[in-house]
């Protein structure tokens, strides 16, 4: 709330003003001699006479509404006195900026500015200076048109109201056209006050408003809401529009001053505009090629055949089109350009402009060097300058950063200075490697038959998705298992909120973990069956029956101690005890299968390829460290069911991790949580700053890894950057230099990271690697675990993620077959490569071929049914 002078002067001249908060005097009196101008708070009033009102040129300026005023008016010696008094107004309206976007581009529009054009005050122009100021607009008030022309030149309003109703004081088409004389008045609306005509007569044209300038008509009526909903709507509607358009004019300012050359066309491929780059590049004026189809102007003979009907064939369909295209210029030379096309989307969905972007190609040296001098070299350029300007489209997709600058700089040599800066930027080869492969396949393009162009578009189209190492699979009908497990196990569901939330519950408390136990107390039936945990046939069920389900426990303190990690992380062996009895306890025993004795497993399988000589090799202990931790809580705390399954039940966890690695960044997450919770059980608590974020960044990695949406991704990195580039060392170099490059590619940062996650992937999924009966048991747990999933699905209306796992239609055999044929077969074969794992492999082929045996009995059960 702020303060407002009040302003009344007598019957001689000067009318009321409702002027703004802008002074903090309480009083002020002004006076204003004849003839003179003066400025009293934003008022601006110019007197020729104080006699008569025409004579006077005013115009008066608002922010907010007074409650009252008082006024006082001394005439002395052709003198006009003025006394304002000013008083808080507890009833105007703040109207802060509004932001708009065009585009991408955000804009900021401030309170709309309204001129009211009337020679006398009345109650129309009452009605629309507090319609104003309900609206919040700032508002002026002009009594000539000569006044009115000069406030609007100042102010430059949104929104022009000129009384219409009277001719004797001014005739308001001419102060219309006066004020569409001006720059500015493009973008203002102008509404026309009309009178209002008895219901006898016929309704007046409104085309000479219209051929007069204004932009609308308003039909007399005092009624401060009708003048306020009139308001409302020209703001919310020209209004808006109009500063959308004016704010367009940045964006030709800089398509003007672009050093590239630009060319927008219609849908019939008419041009629309060229920039003045574009004139310059090709010789022509704006006003020569405006307005002509593309067709009408001379093409080079040099581009092949059927190089525009491709371009035509795929610009048609949407997408955009970039390549080596020579043009003619005026004089009838052609030029090698590089030329970006993209198709503009409009109204309905349909095409309605194409933009061409054209620089010279970087191939034809000389004609670049003669361009570049064209337009950049001056004589004090230097030779290295000029040569780096020739280098400035090594990056063809990036956007010319000296297109920035000004052409008419008064500075020439920090201009220069800056070009030189820009051409080395855009000499750095700093293209993502896919980005270089997609631009070898355009060049490859523009060589190309119609034929094989078409064939390397759809190549690009594969190159551009972000699933580049996600199969895809036949129809559903072909395979309904792969499809079913594949859907489930590798997307995060449909994204159906369906507002039913799930929500486990977490067993986590210390009162309930048993009391720790040393490595030398461990009974001895347990600690026998120990023994044998480095072999891969080590039956982990056995010990989950003897530990009473707390294999993890057990497990972990053996192969934590054999690893040397209390040694490595500096801590005892009572804290490492009641870390893993930590996290055994919050894993859920009720799952058949995400429990800790999966967790075990898992640790059992990594310890054992962590002892595979070439693994060992590899990795450092920071890196053995982070895996067996990584494998102890890889599933810590898991509910039994899929991400898919807690995305479309809208679960908290989903929502918190936004649909994306959802359980796999809950497992990290919580594993952190509960480490840090107390100094008992904190394992990293001696360990100094540095290692401690290079061991929780491993182990965050690993733990990620197991989600199974980038699952080939993973697989693939791993094929071609460690099995190929070692087979390929195998083959060809000797057995001393062969030795020598096997070890630099295993022990790169990069390569580690993905042999780390490789290991982790593949101790996840081992269960098909697993002796026969450890297999079938496993199978029958995940089984159970999906049953479940699909029963609670059905229950609370959910989609159902994987159907076939019904547990009165679902075939066991079929499953796991799809499971081994999609995720497991090829892992494992890149896996045994590296590690060598004869073992497994074989356990595998025999497993997979119990399951086809089955399949081929039609039995769907785990086992085949008995002799009859």
């Amino acid at each position: 709330m702020g303060c407002a002078p009040s302003i009344h002067v007598s019957q001689s001249g000067v009318i009321y003003c409702r002027d703004s908060d802008e002074s903090n005097s309480p009083h002020q009196t002004t006076t204003i001699s004849q003839g003179t101008a003066a400025t009293l708070h934003g008022l601006f009033i110019k007197t020729d006479a104080a006699e008569t009102i025409p004579s006077v040129i005013t115009y008066q300026n608002r922010h907010s509404r007074n409650n009252s005023y008082r006024d006082r008016k001394e005439n002395s010696g052709g003198h006009v006195r003025i006394e304002a008094e000013t008083q808080t107004s507890h009833t105007s309206v703040k109207v802060s900026a509004t932001e708009e976007c065009v585009g991408p581009m955000r804009l900021t529009q401030e309170p709309i500015q309204v001129l009211l054009v009337f020679a006398k005050e009345d109650s129309q122009s009452d009605a629309f200076w507090w319609a104003c100021d309900r609206a919040g607009f700032r508002c002026n008030i002009a009594r000539t048109p000569e006044s009115a022309v000069e406030c609007f030149l100042d102010k430059h309003h949104e929104i022009i109201v000129i009384d219409g109703r009277h001719s004797r004081y001014f005739e308001p088409e001419a102060v219309c056209r006066l004020i569409r004389a001006t720059k500015p008045s493009e973008n203002t609306v102008i509404l026309a006050v009309v009178s209002q005509k008895p219901a006898d007569q016929d309704e007046p044209s409104v085309l000479p408003l219209l051929c007069a300038g204004f932009s609308r008509r308003f039909v007399e009526n005092s009624s401060v809401s009708a003048c306020y909903n009139e308001l409302i709507q020209i703001e919310h509607g020209e209004v808006r529009c109009q500063f959308k358009l004016r704010a367009c004019n940045s964006v030709f300012t800089a398509l003007e001053h672009c050093q590239e050359a630009v060319e927008i066309t219609s849908e019939d491929h008419i041009i629309q505009y060229v920039n003045p780059a574009f004139e310059r590049m090709m010789g022509y004026h704006k006003g020569e090629l405006i307005g002509k189809e593309l067709t009408e102007l001379p093409k080079s003979d040099k581009n092949r055949a059927d190089l525009l009907d491709t371009i035509n064939t795929c610009i048609k369909k949407g997408k955009e089109w970039q390549g080596i295209y020579y043009a003619r210029k005026k004089s009838g030379d052609s030029i090698q350009q590089h030329v970006k096309i993209t198709p503009v989307i409009g109204q309905g969905g349909k095409i309605r402009h194409f933009v061409a972007i054209k620089r010279p190609h970087i191939d034809n040296n000389n004609q670049v060097h003669k361009f570049n001098k064209e337009e950049r070299c001056s004589g004090e350029h230097s030779q290295s300058e000029c040569h780096s300007l020739r280098h400035r489209d090594r990056r063809k997709d990036s956007i010319d950063a000296r297109s920035l600058s000004s052409r008419g700089s008064d500075a020439p040599s920090l201009q220069n200075r800056r070009y030189s800066s820009v051409a080395r930027i855009h000499s750095m080869t700093i293209e993502a490697p896919i980005t270089k492969v997609i631009n070898i396949i355009n060049a490859a393009q523009e060589s190309s038959p119609v034929t094989v162009a078409e064939a390397l578009d759809r190549v690009l189209e594969i190159l551009r998705t972000t699933e580049l190492y996600s199969p895809q699979l036949a129809s559903k009908e072909d395979d309904p298992h792969t499809n079913d497990l594949v859907g489930g196990l590798m997307s995060d569901g449909l994204r159906r909120l369906s507002g039913n939330e799930y929500v486990f519950c977490k067993n986590m408390s210390q009162s309930q973990l048993a009391i720790p136990v040393t490595l030398n107390d461990v009974p001895p039936s347990i600690a026998e069956m120990l023994n044998d945990e480095e072999c891969w046939e080590f039956n982990i069920l056995e010990l989950e029956a003897a530990t009473h389900k707390r294999p993890l426990t057990y497990l972990g303190l053996k192969i934590f101690t054999s690893f040397g990690v209390c040694e490595f992380l500096n801590c005892s062996e009572a804290t490492l005890r009641s870390w893993l009895q930590l996290m055994e306890a919050s894993y859920h025993a009720s799952n058949s299968y995400h429990n800790s004795t999966h967790a075990a497993d898992v640790l059992h399988a990594t310890a054992y390829f962590l002892r595979k000589e070439r693994v060992k090799s590899s990795l450092d202990q920071l890196d053995e460290v982070a895996a067996l931790i990584a494998a102890t809580v890889h599933d810590v705390d898991h509910p039994g069911r899929t991400n898919s399954f807690l995305c479309n039940a809208g679960s908290e966890l989903a929502i918190l991790y936004n649909d994306t690695a959802v359980l796999e960044s809950h497992h990290a997450a919580l594993a952190f949580q509960l480490t840090v919770r107390d100094s008992k059980s904190n394992i990293f608590k001696n360990t100094d700053r540095s290692a401690f974020r290079t061991l929780r960044q491993a182990i965050i990695d690993m733990v990620l890894a197991t989600e199974m949406t980038r699952h080939f991704e993973h697989v693939s990195k791993f094929v071609n950057s460690i099995n190929k580039p070692m087979a390929a060392i195998e083959e060809t170099s000797t057995s001393s230099v062969n030795s020598d490059c096997d070890a630099n590619i295993r022990n790169s940062p990069e390569n580690r990271l993905l042999i780390k996650r490789m290991l982790i992937k593949c101790a996840d999924v081992a269960n098909p690697c697993r002796p026969l009966e450890l297999c079938i048991e496993w199978a029958g747990r995940i089984s159970e675990e999906y049953f479940a999933q699909t029963d609670e699905e059905k229950r609370q209306g959910l989609p159902v993620v994987m159907p076939v796992f019904d547990r009165n239609t679902c075939s066991v055999p079929k499953s796991q077959i799809s499971f081994i044929d999609y995720f497991i077969t090829d892992m494992f074969d890149a896996w045994d490569a590296f590690a060598s794992l004869p073992g497994l492999m074989e356990h595998l082929s025999e497993n997979y071929k119990y399951w086809k045996g089955l399949d081929e009995m039609k039995c769907k059960s785990l086992r085949p049914p008995p002799p009859s």
